[in-house]
């Protein structure tokens, strides 16, 4: 949004009024200067008039906009941190339960995400689940627990031994060959059913194939995506 705008209106109350949308601010928030009154058309006299006014948003509006900005993401920063403490709490009593004892995690944050790394032996796949079911729930958990009193949505993201990588690129990997196989028999081929995050993946690793299209079909948990060849 700019501070200034020059706005047209069939009366200087209209011009004003257009300006004032185009600010996102009330009147009292602008200074108003009208530039000059004219016709629309050098070659008709029965040309409506146009008004043109410049608003400029008064300078200790634009003091108090940043002063609110910045009190806001100093509110959120604290919130989040405060947060972040909690996520910490959870997942040191959720570890110190668990069978296996040699586990370490972290927890970062960028901007309203947060990743948490969890790492150990080849034994804590069990947390990671079949096709990353439990590592979604555990996910979940942590996202209901954030989410819950804070005022803005922060996305959390659980990745176990570095498996979403892995999962990235099964997938990437599957999408090419599915197509193929598509591309050379002409008949389209179903995938098991995926969350809608996996079902993602498959969408733009081929969004780039003008030959081929992909939706999804079914529902939840069912559901699955289709690869099939543009018609």
């Amino acid at each position: 949004m700019g501070n200034t705008v020059i706005a047209e209106g069939k009366t200087t109350t209209e011009a004003i009024e257009n300006g004032l949308k185009q600010l996102k601010v009330s009147k009292n928030m602008v200074d108003i200067k009208v530039l000059e009154e004219e016709k629309k058309s050098f070659f008709s006299i029965l040309a409506p008039r146009v008004v043109k006014v410049q608003l400029t948003v008064k300078e200790n509006v634009k003091t108090e906009e940043h002063k609110e900005v910045k009190r806001k993401v100093n509110e959120n920063e604290t919130e989040i941190k405060e947060e972040i403490e909690k996520v910490k709490v959870f997942l040191k009593e959720f570890i110190e339960k668990q069978p296996i004892k040699n586990i370490n995690w972290d927890v970062k944050q960028n901007g309203f995400d947060i990743d948490i790394e969890i790492n150990g032996d080849n034994e804590i796949s069990y947390l990671i689940g079949y096709r990353g079911e439990t590592l979604n729930a555990l996910q979940i958990v942590i996202s209901s627990i954030i989410n819950k009193e804070h005022s803005e949505k922060i996305r959390v993201h659980v990745d176990i031994n570095g498996y979403r990588q892995k999962r990235v690129k099964t997938l990437e990997e599957l999408a090419q060959k599915v197509s193929k196989t598509v591309l050379r028999t002409g008949k389209s081929i179903a995938l098991e059913p995926m969350s809608a995050y996996e079902r993602k993946i498959i969408h733009s690793a081929l969004q780039g194939n003008d030959k081929i299209t992909t939706f999804s079909k079914g529902e939840e948990p069912y559901r699955k995506i289709v690869i099939d060849i543009k018609k």
